[in-house]
């Protein structure tokens, strides 16, 4: 469980890194632990890791198409339109040019709290969905990757899970 204010690099020059909270063994293993993809600083939630290559290859790949799970909560409550327009794809600027996302669940959930289910990974894409609505993310967990859940898991705490 990723919590805020960690980042996803083994660059050291980051700031506080994801892997200072795994056991030293873990750290000397070649080939070397990494995460598959990545939580920006300011996300906290479910982030697995391994040395497993090519398990990172296929849980990343764009062919893939594993859901990924959010809780956000909003500067103001999502308009009523919000919903289709993330089930149709939003037009974002990346590197320059206008992509479509792929087409992404929003689940209100009272107030200003939100569940997002995408099937993609661009780069901030959560963030930039909202913004692309007029909306600010305040804070954003991701709960779910794939068939993993982060369940009850504390924040910075880690678990062993069976390979797929």
């Amino acid at each position: 469980h990723k919590p805020v204010g960690l980042v996803c690099s083994h660059d050291s020059g980051e700031g506080p890194r994801v892997y200072d909270l795994l056991p030293e063994r873990w750290l000397k293993r070649n080939p070397k632990v990494t995460t598959v993809g990545r939580l920006d600083k300011d996300t906290s939630g479910l982030l697995l890791l391994t040395d497993q290559g090519e398990l990172v290859q296929r849980l990343t790949s764009p062919k893939s198409h594993l859901d990924k799970v959010y809780l956000a909560s909003l500067n103001r409550e999502p308009p009523a339109g919000a919903p289709e327009a993330f089930a149709h794809g939003l037009e974002l600027w990346d590197e320059g040019r206008l992509l479509k996302t792929l087409p992404a669940s929003l689940r209100p959930l009272g107030g200003n709290r939100v569940e997002v289910t995408l099937r993609e990974g661009k780069y901030h894409q959560v963030r930039r969905m909202f913004a692309a609505l007029g909306m600010q993310v305040l804070t954003l967990e991701r709960i779910r990757f794939g068939e993993w859940s982060l369940g009850e898991l504390a924040p910075g705490t880690w678990r062993a899970l069976p390979l797929p």
